[in-house]
């Protein structure tokens, strides 16, 4: 149990693959909310995606090769590691059962704000939770958010990129370069697999 630790985060994603704009985001969470730890969790299955994610073991070495050069961030493979669908509140409850007395904040896209009211057990989790949205649009999400009783939002501010893993799979299927994308570590991982390549 680590009692040293004031303030942790957590940022989860199906990670595939990790972009740059993942990397930006965790920096500047990181600098922002003064971490002292964030966590980066691939999910394992996950409950609300509509497609097969690449295998855990891609995704998690992705991830770990995307992040290594950001100081704080510990890749966490422990969704991965998980029987049946992830779930937020589930690791939640975990990191607070390891980090008593830390704060825990949780870092979403404003998609998944605008979307917060259908995860699993949410009140729950808003009570463990500062939740920190980064926007990509017009701020409906955190509006949202901002709207719901008892909901702690901390807006985080960051240079807005246009990276997103479903057009790094649609160009990696047609053939076109990624280096301007995901970090170069990455793209020679991607390349020496043959991920996202047509069937």
């Amino acid at each position: 149990m680590n009692d040293d630790l004031a303030r942790v985060g957590m940022f989860g994603g199906a990670f595939d693959p990790p972009h740059r704009a993942h990397v930006a985001l965790a920096r500047a969470a990181i600098e922002q909310l003064k971490l002292d730890c964030l966590r980066v969790m691939p999910t394992g299955l996950a409950w609300h995606k509509d497609r097969s994610l690449t295998a855990a073991g891609h995704r998690l070495a992705m991830t770990r090769l995307a992040f290594a050069g950001v100081p704080n961030v510990e890749v966490d493979d422990r969704e991965l590691r998980r029987a049946g669908p992830t779930y937020s509140v589930e690791t939640l409850r975990e990191l607070r059962d390891e980090h008593p007395i830390a704060q825990l904040y949780l870092l979403m896209g404003e998609d998944q704000a605008a979307g917060f009211t259908r995860w699993i057990a949410w009140q729950e989790i808003a009570r463990m939770a500062v939740l920190c949205v980064a926007g990509r649009g017009a701020g409906s999400g955190l509006a949202a958010l901002r709207a719901l009783p008892g909901v702690r939002v901390e807006p985080l501010q960051w240079a807005q990129m246009p990276e997103s893993a479903t057009d790094i799979r649609s160009r990696l299927a047609a053939g076109q370069d990624i280096a301007d994308l995901v970090e170069p570590a990455v793209a020679s991982y991607i390349e020496s697999h043959h991920l996202y390549r047509p069937a």
